[in-house]
């Protein structure tokens, strides 16, 4: 196995990433809903973005960072361009027999603070995951991988849950909803990660070894902004 990315995209990398973004955007569009969860309300994206986390950590693990880190730009890209167009389609006139104008904006419409709340959640969250698992991975050489995962989840997904939650509920939710939502959100999509270990270990050594590739990012810059680095 080499220590440093391969500079082509591997077939199984593209598909990866493509996972990634998909579970990104199907969370935002499923987010608009309240559901109960063991009697406390969380959004409905729990329902798939933890396999986001799952996929990321895949993604460090295997292809480092560095690669990782543009990925998680892209993902930002993409739901920024889906917020758009749901935007631009929401304000072009319906058609004469459209009679859904309100259920529309209801469903696909979110307000700026979601939206703010959102992105802000996903960068911190994600990046964090991705700089613990990189970081774990040096310290303990490569051994251990569900350390790796779990702890690097049970970090990013509390700050996902915290900041989202905070930015787009404070104030509407009584206090105590809010913060057990927070915590329900966290507890249930780490549980999803660690019970999720032995397809992520299977994924894992398939990509390691049709790729060739196990990257430790003893070299690599963490600063979030190096995309093109």
């Amino acid at each position: 196995m080499t220590t440093n990315p391969r500079d082509s995209h591997s077939i199984w990398f593209l598909l990866v990433t493509v996972l990634f973004v998909t579970c990104l955007i199907a969370a935002n569009v499923i987010a608009v809903k309240a559901i109960t969860v063991w009697g406390v309300t969380v959004t409905a994206a729990i329902v798939i973005f933890p396999v986001s986390y799952i996929l990321g950590d895949v993604l460090t693990e295997v292809y480092g960072y560095r690669r990782t880190r543009r990925v998680i730009w892209l993902g930002f890209l993409a739901n920024l361009l889906v917020v758009v167009a749901i935007a631009v389609a929401e304000a072009l006139p319906g058609a004469t027999f459209w009679d859904a104008d309100a259920a529309f904006a209801r469903i696909l419409g979110s307000t700026p603070r979601i939206l703010a709340a959102s992105f802000a959640a996903y960068l911190v969250g994600e990046f964090a995951n991705a700089f613990v698992l990189a970081k774990l991975k040096i310290a303990t050489a490569g051994r251990h991988l569900w350390l790796r995962t779990i702890g690097s989840t049970l970090i990013g997904q509390a700050l996902d849950s915290a900041i989202f939650l905070t930015l787009a509920v404070a104030g509407q939710w009584p206090t105590d909803v809010l913060l057990g939502a927070i915590v329900t959100a966290w507890l249930v999509k780490s549980a999803y990660e660690a019970l999720a270990t032995p397809l992520t270990y299977a994924a894992v050594a398939f990509l390691k070894r049709a790729d060739g590739v196990d990257v430790y990012d003893r070299e690599t810059r963490f600063n979030p902004l190096l995309i093109a680095d």
